[in-house]
C-alpha cells in the first residue's frame, strides 16, 4: 500500500516574479528541475520584464 505524502512535505520553490513560494504539482512531475515560475501569468510577466540583450 502506498504511503500518503503530506502537502507540507512536498518540495517548494520561490517564484522570481511574485516572490511567493509554490509547491510541487503532479503535472510538473517529469520536469520539476526546469519549472521556474508559479503560473503562466508570472511566466509571461517575467519574460517581458527582463531587458533584451542585443
Amino acid at each position: 500500500m502506498p504511503k500518503m505524502i503530506r502537502k507540507g512535505d512536498l518540495p517548494q520553490k520561490t517564484c522570481p516574479v511574485c516572490q511567493k513560494p509554490f509547491a510541487w504539482r503532479k503535472k510538473w512531475e517529469r520536469d520539476w528541475e526546469n519549472v521556474v515560475y508559479c503560473s503562466e501569468r508570472c511566466r509571461r510577466t517575467g519574460k517581458t520584464a527582463s531587458p533584451a540583450k542585443p
